[in-house]
């Protein structure tokens, strides 16, 4: 709100009294004057420069304006410090016809806190007319008291305003019988009495109509009239006189409706209807008194007619007529002082002057986080009051006369406590003693001092190779004592170089969720077991995590089908010699070698013919692929013999390829040569060229692994290494003396996967034998024997017996 005020606004409309006083070293009071009814925006004054605060720090603190009832009218200014009207002022409806009004505002400021009390008082203003109980006032007159000098009292006129604007003075239109006689304003509030100035004759005329006038001392001053109508009647001529003219007692307050408070009595000379006396209250009882209390007319009795409150008035005067039933009646009054005696009715009331809701749990021990104020009604011992804190907790409360602080006494930790109910009782000293309670809710918002936790027991999962991308690998879960955004969480993966590669390569991980999935498809030849770190961080400042290991297990999948190495793939008979037909049994014809990309079972091969008939000259070795004979050869034999062959793996489900070789038998022994040609069961033209692309391509792939092999061996992280003959058989070093090296291959995660051994010096790649393990197998000894020569071809073998400890299923070659 802008403040736009005159010179001649600041001159008319507000008048300022300041003090301030020291109270106790905890505050400083300010008082203010204002005129009712001043237009809003009125400035009252300026609380900075009456505080002597320096208006360069007051954006910083935060000025609010704490009252149970007076703050909507003044607001401040948060920048200047002016205190100013924010609604018009009606003294009348605020305190009546008091001659003082004043209004009670609590100024607090922040940073630091501070209380100041500003009081207000409202000046009056003219602005109600004076106005008679009723527009007609009518007075009896008997003839005989119609003498000069004799005085009437008539009705008063009430005014809102107050003090100099009040009803000052009557007038009464000029009348040769009458005058007005009316006491000073000095003298208090003046009460118009009729004055007859001539004997009235009711014979000559029986009534009158005057106007009276009553002014208040305003400038300019304002007016009321009533008319006064004057009947001349014949003589009753004594009035009721009351027994005292001043009638006092004192009465306690809240006394039930209707209960008898006193009796006054009158007594009249006359008899007859002359002598019976009515009472009633007199006219000038204003609204208010009446609403409080009644009168019997016949009995005189005084009586509660509504709820009595000392805290509102202290103090009641009530003027009595007795009026007899004469023709014309005469009447008589009295005075009665009712006193109201103060009782221990009012609670005492917790007035919260400013409370912070919430304070962090690392507040610092003696902060202060909340002012109060306790507000008892009641007088003397019922208006002290004591303020108790329950229940015992890590706050105090420390006070200022009235006013209280409430401070934090203890350490907080929201992880253990987080919200308080602090419950303040206040109790009066009265008897019986009455109190009141306020309950204040405080927050203890969170500090980020607690890093997140897994939840996760075993940080260890498995998948099958060739899994589709976006397959779900793990699902990390997390909590955090904190709450808020201190509690709120990512995870992420900390990027390490697994097989040389990023870790997103392989797997993502979802921030939110903590959903771990797969990037990629795996391939357990290239990598079976992943070391991800990944790390969960909250939101809090400053951040904190926590990392853990997550082990990826990648499981074999028969995958790859045997790949056939000897015989090489051909189109055509390289030869058409042929094995001669009395060849012994037991002859070796050939040998076939596959081998299989694929671990354990699923790279262990077999060999067999297809559907071979039940006089079929041939035998093959299911494990070594070794076709023998195994009969002789008869004359009925075919002269070209087709051996349709499959090679097979253990996996499941089992993978296979099948080849057929062509074998001509001959008479002729001298010019005896095998002959083969390998066909395949399908289109032997395609099938040859993709056997070929597929042998270029693993010999490739053969040659780079071998590279990046002897690469890590160097670096001592070897997978594929050479062990000398010597380490394999420590026990026995003498039979290692002219054997060649034999080649172990071993899995990426250490365990080996299976071994070579040429032993033939003159012919090394004519013959070899290949032992497959298990990717699991662990603890195998490995014992070189004797070597030993092949029965019919006397080829020179060195057998190897394997064990392996943990999985009895791999097979000894």
């Amino acid at each position: 709100m802008g403040l736009q005020i005159s010179t001649i606004a600041w001159k008319w409309q507000v008048i300022i009294l300041f003090f301030s006083c020291n109270n106790s070293g905890s505050s400083e009071s300010l008082q203010y004057s204002v005129l009712e009814e001043a237009e809003t925006g009125t400035l009252v004054g300026n609380i900075t420069d009456d505080l002597g605060l320096p208006a360069a720090i007051m954006s910083e603190r935060r000025i609010q304006l704490r009252s149970s009832g007076a703050g909507q009218f003044f607001a401040v200014d948060q920048q200047s410090g002016a205190f100013f009207v924010n609604r018009t002022i009606d003294r009348e409806s605020l305190c009546g016809s008091s001659t003082q009004c004043t209004l009670a505002v609590e100024v607090v400021l922040e940073k630091p806190l501070e209380l100041h009390r500003v009081e207000i008082e409202i000046v009056d203003i003219n602005d109600n007319s004076p106005m008679f109980p009723s527009t007609e006032q009518m007075i009896s007159i008997t003839e005989i008291f119609a003498h000069p000098g004799a005085r009437f009292p008539l009705e008063e006129a009430q005014d809102r305003d107050s003090g100099i604007n009040g009803v000052r003075q009557y007038s009464l239109s000029p009348h040769m019988y009458f005058s007005l006689s009316a006491r000073s304003p000095s003298e208090g509030a003046p009460s118009p009495e009729l004055v007859i100035e001539k004997a009235l004759d009711r014979e000559e005329r029986g009534d009158y109509q005057l106007i009276l006038t009553a002014f208040d001392g305003g400038k300019p001053p304002k007016s009321g009239t009533t008319q006064i109508t004057i009947v001349i009647i014949d003589f009753n001529d004594n009035a009721p006189i009351f027994q005292w003219t001043f009638y006092q007692v004192n009465v306690t307050e809240n006394l039930p409706v209707n209960t008898p408070i006193i009796q006054i009595h009158a007594s009249d000379l006359d008899e007859g209807l002359n002598a019976e006396i009515e009472y009633l209250l007199d006219g000038r009882t204003p609204v208010s008194v009446r609403q409080l209390f009644s009168l019997e007319p016949d009995t005189g009795i005084i009586r509660t007619n509504g709820v009595l409150d000392f805290e509102s008035s202290n103090a009641y005067e009530i003027t009595v007529r007795a009026k007899d039933k004469g023709i014309p009646q005469m009447e008589g009054s009295c005075t009665v002082q009712i006193a109201i005696v103060d009782v221990n009715d009012h609670v005492p009331q917790i007035l919260l002057t400013s409370m912070l809701g919430e304070i962090p749990e690392d507040t610092i021990i003696g902060t202060t986080f909340g002012l109060f104020s306790v507000l008892d009604m009641d007088s003397g011992k019922n208006g002290e009051v004591q303020v108790t804190l329950s229940p015992d907790g890590p706050f105090q409360i420390k006070s200022f006369k009235d006013h209280y602080a409430l401070i934090v006494s203890n350490f907080l930790d929201r992880e253990n406590v987080s919200l308080y109910e602090i419950v303040l009782t206040a109790n009066d000293m009265g008897s019986p003693s009455l109190s009141s309670q306020a309950t204040i809710t405080v927050n203890v918002s969170d500090v980020n001092d607690n890093p997140p936790m897994f939840l996760n027991q075993d940080f260890n999962t498995f998948i099958h190779e060739n899994n589709e991308p976006g397959r779900l690998l793990y699902t990390l879960s997390a909590f955090d004592r904190d709450e808020g955004k201190n509690a709120k969480f990512t995870y992420s993966l900390i990027e390490n170089q697994p097989k040389g590669l990023p870790v997103s390569a392989f797997v993502s991980v979802n921030p939110m969720s903590g959903v771990i999935y797969a990037t990629c498809s795996f391939d357990f030849e290239q990598v079976n077991v992943l070391e991800i770190i990944v790390q969960v961080e909250d939101d809090g400042d400053p951040k904190l995590f926590t990392n853990t290991t997550l082990f990826v297990f990648i499981l074999d999948v028969n995958d790859n089908p045997p790949t056939l190495v000897y015989p090489k793939l051909s189109k055509e008979p390289t030869s058409h010699l042929n094995i001669s037909k009395t060849v012994p049994v037991g002859y070796m014809v050939t040998k076939v070698s596959a081998v299989d990309l694929d671990s354990g079972l699923n790279a262990l091969l077999s060999y067999s013919f297809v559907n071979p008939s039940n006089d079929f000259p041939f035998n093959i070795s299911s494990h070594s692929g070794e076709i023998k004979t195994v009969r002789n050869f008869l004359s009925t034999d075919g002269s070209q013999q087709k051996l349709v062959l499959s090679i097979s793996d253990n996996g499941h489900p089992s993978l296979s390829i099948t080849i057929t070789l062509l074998v001509a038998l001959m008479n002729n022994a001298e010019n005896t040569k095998t002959s083969l040609l390998l066909l395949n069961s399908g289109n032997s033209t395609d099938i040859l060229m993709y056997l070929v692309i597929s042998l270029m391509a693993i010999t490739l792939a053969f040659l780079g692994t071998l590279i990046l092999l002897v690469v890590k061996c160097f670096k001592k992280d070897e997978h594929v290494c050479q062990y000398p003959c010597w380490f394999l058989n420590r026990s026995n070093p003498d039979i290692c003396h002219g054997i060649q090296q034999p080649a172990l291959n071993f899995n990426t995660d250490g365990t080996l996967k299976y071994m070579e051994a040429r032993m033939d010096p003159d012919n090394p790649e004519s013959h070899r034998f290949q032992t497959y393990f298990s990717q699991g197998a662990e603890n195998i000894n490995l014992t070189l024997l004797q070597p030993f020569s092949h029965p019919t071809t006397g080829e020179v073998f060195n057998k190897i017996n394997t064990t392996d400890v943990n999985d009895m299923r791999v097979p000894s070659q």
